[in-house]
């Protein structure tokens, strides 16, 4: 792995949820880029996908970054991406799933938002790209997750019924917890998807970053948390640690659609790696991603 440009891409999605022009998204591509990968930076925003562009190209000091629009709550943008990079593209290698969001609503598909951006937008997208990662083998696919998926849950009939993974009545942070979950199913089953081949996959918790993630909580719980976030919360650069250990160590082929936490494997509880919930999680994003 860590393919220099001549030797394969790196593509890193981040969007605008994660923090497009800021985050550790950004700080991932900046690495990978000095390391000489050629990176895709894709976000919903094509303001802060340019300024980021701009960013990372000046920090690295590499041309081989390009920007491409993607909004992962859109399931139209998401194949329209798909289409254009397999076109543009010849190699993909490493396949980083970065974007979150902590933020209730819906999609314009009308699912869940945090279900549809955190999980559905990347399920799809990772489905889509999934003969070219085959064909540029051995490559990864590296997927975001969180510590909260500890506290996560995934309700089927709720799922079923409302395309949601709770409802108004639901807390923000359940909600998001639930979705955090769903990542470290996908990859479960992602992993057993893909044992003939030569394409792993991992998930993660990058740490508590100071980042852009939160934006979106009220602003007397951003006020409460500021004092503390200089003592518990890392910076991006060694938020992006993990990531980069996923995407680049040597030898850990054998750990397919194993979680990680500071650049270590850790053990998941019973439900993040129940193999019929990950199934049964499949077959319906499946559906409600239109691959089915």
């Amino acid at each position: 792995m860590g393919r220099t440009s001549e030797e394969g891409d790196v593509w890193t999605p981040y969007s605008t949820d994660a923090g497009s022009n800021t985050g550790i998204g950004k700080t991932t591509a900046i690495d990978l880029a000095k390391r000489g990968a050629r990176v895709i930076l894709a976000c919903r925003s094509k303001q802060r996908g340019e300024a980021a562009l701009e960013e990372v190209k000046k920090e690295s000091g590499s041309n081989q970054v390009v920007f491409m629009p993607l909004d992962l709550g859109s399931l139209k943008s998401v194949r329209s991406f798909a289409e254009t990079f397999l076109k543009s593209e010849p190699r993909l290698d490493i396949l980083i799933n970065n974007a979150g969001i902590y933020l209730q609503g819906r999609t314009e598909d009308g699912l869940g938002m945090m279900f549809g951006i955190n999980h559905i937008g990347h399920f799809l997208l990772t489905n889509l790209l999934l003969d070219r990662l085959k064909e540029c083998e051995p490559s990864r696919v590296v997927i975001l997750s969180s510590m909260t998926h500890n506290f996560g849950k995934i309700d089927f009939d709720c799922l079923n019924t409302h395309k949601a993974l709770g409802l108004g009545t639901s807390s923000i942070l359940q909600v998001y917890s639930d979705s955090k979950l769903c990542n470290v199913l996908f990859t479960h089953e992602l992993a057993k998807r893909l044992q003939e081949t030569k394409v792993t996959c991992y998930s993660l918790h990058p740490g508590a970053i100071n980042s852009e993630l939160a934006r979106n909580m009220r602003s007397s719980f951003k006020m409460l948390l500021k004092p503390v976030t200089a003592f518990f919360f890392k910076n991006t650069v060694q938020g992006a640690q993990t990531t980069l250990h996923c995407a680049l160590q040597e030898g850990i082929e054998h750990l397919n659609g194993r979680y990680f936490s500071n650049c270590t494997v850790k053990e998941v509880y019973a439900k993040a790696k129940d193999d019929a919930a990950a199934k049964k999680l499949w077959e319906l994003s499946e559906r409600l991603s239109g691959l089915a």
